[in-house]
């Protein structure tokens, strides 16, 4: 890690409400939750993936007031997280409703709150130094008054910053033209199969990558689940094995992987080497409780010893 590297997060980060149930209800019918699990999340776990691997972090979103608010702020501060300059505001924050599956599949029910009141006054006051990586979320472009905000102003980042971009699973509603201005300042696009499929308008894997990856600056990344990831840099995609785990709680796991991936760019690692500790973070987030989950350094290095040396990636068709 250099001593200047750096990470800024402009995904929401928000209130998550978890729910885990044995089925989801049919329409109008009911059933019981395990107990519930209230924490920040959105964003948060991004932030404190790469916090734990040591890499600096900052939040550059707006928080708002209010007790969910109140809370947001704690957390961050308590992981060690530095807070944009944005304005306090009148409004609380919004909250997700995470709805966790027995096998790990989530549904998300979202309303909305403060974090959509991120002013391009604020945007602009945010400093990037020599060393420093930018993380958008699919939700900045799907809101309109977050897109009107964050597209124009991604704009005028330096170009030595690093941007990276999760589509997340509202990306469809993004405005194609805004999309295609942002995807051609994005580095690293990291997303799940089925939006990189959605990206390219086509459900081969591989023919969404080979159409996505030339919109980009560096490459992607393709999270496969259990499977691991596949990585198109320049030449042929190559798939990094995925790692045997526990399935308890899937919330956070991408957010765990991305954030672990970045931290480990700043560290100095190669992409492949970077999605590989991913992989092996994403494993552990997968076995806790939880969306801000991701390993410590040490528990991160800790495992990867147990489970060896990166195994020889493949190429991915």
């Amino acid at each position: 890690m250099t001593e200047h590297a750096r990470l800024t997060v402009l995904d929401s980060v928000l209130i998550d409400l978890t729910l885990r149930v044995g089925a989801l209800p049919a329409r109008g019918a009911d059933v019981v939750s395990a107990p519930a699990h209230l924490a920040t999340g959105g964003g948060f776990n991004v932030l404190v993936a790469a916090r734990r691997q040591g890499l600096a972090c900052r939040y550059g979103g707006h928080l708002g007031t209010g007790p969910f608010a109140a809370r947001a702020r704690a957390d961050l501060v308590a992981a060690g997280i530095e807070l944009g300059p944005s304005a306090p505001g009148d409004r609380d924050l919004g909250v997700c409703v995470v709805v966790v599956e027995p096998d790990g599949e989530r549904t998300f029910l979202t309303a909305a709150g403060a974090e959509l009141d991120l002013s391009r006054a604020a945007l602009d006051s945010l400093d990037f130094g020599e060393d420093e990586y930018l993380y958008l979320s699919g939700y900045n472009l799907a809101h309109p008054s977050l897109a009107a905000t964050i597209g124009p102003w991604l704009a005028t980042v330096p170009e030595h910053v690093r941007v990276a971009l999760d589509p997340g699973a509202r990306i469809g509603d993004a405005d194609p033209a805004l999309l295609d201005r942002v995807l051609a300042r994005v580095d690293w696009l990291l997303a799940s199969d089925d939006e990189v499929c959605a990206l390219a308008g086509t459900s081969s894997l591989a023919d969404a990558i080979a159409a996505v990856r030339p919109r980009v600056r560096a490459g992607v990344v393709v999270h496969e689940g259990a499977t691991g990831c596949r990585i198109a840099e320049g030449g042929r995609p190559r798939r990094i094995p995925g790692v045997a785990t526990q399935v308890v709680d899937s919330n956070g796991a991408g957010d765990t992987h991305n954030g672990v991936f970045l931290a480990s760019l700043a560290g100095g690692a190669d992409p492949a080497s970077a999605a590989w500790r991913a992989n092996v973070a994403a494993a552990w987030s997968i076995a806790q409780v939880g969306g801000a989950s991701a390993p410590s350094a040490t528990q991160l290095a800790d495992r990867l010893r147990e489970v060896g040396a990166a195994p020889r990636s493949e190429p991915a068709g």
